[in-house]
C-alpha cells in the first residue's frame, strides 16, 4: 500500500473499491492461496447447502404426503412416521453442521485477510505459511466478538417480532399493512447497520487488543462520519449475495427444465461470483477500517501495529497500553 494513512480519509465509495482492487492485484499470490484454501471451501459449502437442503426438504415433503394417505393404524403409517422423524432429525443435524462449518471458515477467513492487509500496510513480507500460523490464534478473539454480535442480533429480532405482535393487536388490518411495509424497511436498515458494526468490530478484534462488546463499541464510534459509505457498501454486498443465492437456486437447484450443461454453467458462474464477493468484501472492510481511523485522525503507529502482529507468531499475550492502542494525532 503506497497511500499514506492521512490520505485514506479522502477515499470515498469508489475510492475504497479501487484501493482494494489495487491491493489484490499487487499481491496476487497470497490472495490466490487464501482463495483456494479458505474462500473456495466456504463458497462451495454455501452453494452445496442449497442443493442438499432442497433434496432433504423434498424427501420430508414426499414422506409427509405418503403418510397422509396411509391408514393411521397400519404398519406403513408407523414406518412412514419413523422415517419422517429420522429425516427431520437428519435435517436439523445438517443445519447445525452447516452453521458450525460456515462460522469456523468465515472467522478463519476474516482473520487471514485482515492480518494479510495489515502486514502489507506496515510494509512487511507476507507469506501463506505465516498467515496460516497466525489465523488459529486470532480466531478465538473473533469468535468472542461474533458471539456478542449474534446475541445482539437475536435481541434485535426479538424486539422486532414483539413490536409486530403488539401492532397487529392494536392496529386495524389496512393500517397494519402500511405500518408493516415501513417497519420492514426500518428493520432491514437496522440489520444492515448492525452488519457494518460487526464487520468493523471483526477487523478491530484482529488489529487491536479489544474484542467482544469493547470492539463493537469502538466500531460504532469509528463508523461516525463514514456511516453512509459503510452502509452503502454493506447493503450492496448483501444484495449481491442474495442475488447469487437466488440465481443459483433458480437456475441450478430448481432448474430441472434447463439442459444439464446450462445448469452446470450457471453453477460455475455463481461459484466464481461468490468467490469474488467474499474476497473483495473482506478486503474492503479492512480498508474501510483504515479509512475510518484516518477520518478520526487516529494515527496507526506502524511500529506498534508490527509488534501487535508479530505477537501472534509467538505465545499470544494480549497487548495492553501503548503497544495496542492507536495514538491520536491532529491535522
Amino acid at each position: 500500500m503506497d497511500r499514506e494513512q492521512e490520505d485514506m480519509q479522502f477515499l470515498g465509495f469508489f475510492g475504497i473499491f479501487k484501493e482494494s482492487y489495487k491491493i489484490i492485484i499487487s499481491c496476487k499470490k497470497i490472495f490466490s492461496q487464501l482463495t483456494l484454501t479458505l474462500i473456495l471451501p466456504l463458497a462451495f459449502i454455501f452453494l452445496a447447502f442449497q442443493e442438499i437442503s432442497s433434496l432433504m426438504c423434498n424427501d420430508i415433503i414426499d414422506t409427509e404426503i405418503e403418510k397422509d394417505f396411509a391408514r393411521p393404524d397400519s404398519k406403513r403409517y408407523t414406518n412412514l412416521s419413523n422415517t419422517l422423524s429420522s429425516e427431520r432429525i437428519k435435517y436439523v443435524l445438517f443445519m447445525y453442521a452447516y452453521f458450525i462449518m460456515v462460522c469456523i471458515l468465515s472467522l478463519l477467513l476474516t482473520a487471514a485477510i485482515v492480518y494479510t492487509i495489515a502486514t502489507i500496510y506496515i510494509g512487511q513480507e507476507v507469506t501463506f505459511k505465516k498467515v496460516m500460523s497466525v489465523v488459529p490464534k486470532v480466531w478465538l478473539r473473533l469468535m468472542t466478538t461474533f458471539v456478542y454480535m449474534l446475541l445482539a442480533v437475536m435481541v434485535y429480532l426479538i424486539l422486532y417480532l414483539w413490536v409486530l405482535i403488539i401492532s397487529l393487536k392494536v392496529l386495524r388490518s389496512n393500517t397494519f399493512v402500511a405500518f408493516l411495509n415501513v417497519f420492514l424497511v426500518i428493520y432491514v436498515m437496522g440489520f444492515v447497520y448492525m452488519t457494518v458494526i460487526w464487520q468493523l468490530a471483526s477487523v478491530i478484534s484482529v488489529l487491536e487488543s479489544v474484542d467482544g462488546i469493547k470492539a463493537m463499541t469502538k466500531s460504532i464510534g469509528l463508523i461516525k462520519g463514514n456511516r453512509l459509505v459503510a452502509v452503502l457498501i454493506s447493503f450492496m454486498f448483501d444484495i449481491l449475495f442474495v442475488f447469487i443465492q437466488f440465481s443459483f437456486y433458480s437456475y441450478v437447484v430448481d432448474g430441472g427444465l434447463l439442459e444439464a450443461w446450462k445448469r452446470f454453467g450457471f453453477g460455475v458462474l455463481c461459484f466464481l461470483m461468490l468467490l469474488t464477493l467474499f474476497l473483495f468484501g473482506l478486503v474492503i472492510q479492512t480498508i474501510l477500517y483504515l479509512v475510518c481511523k484516518s477520518y478520526h485522525h487516529e494515527n496507526i503507529d506502524k511500529g506498534d501495529l508490527s509488534n501487535h502482529l508479530e505477537s501472534y507468531l509467538g505465545d499470544y499475550v494480549p497487548l495492553i497500553g501503548k503497544e495496542a492502542q492507536l495514538e491520536e494525532y491532529r491535522v
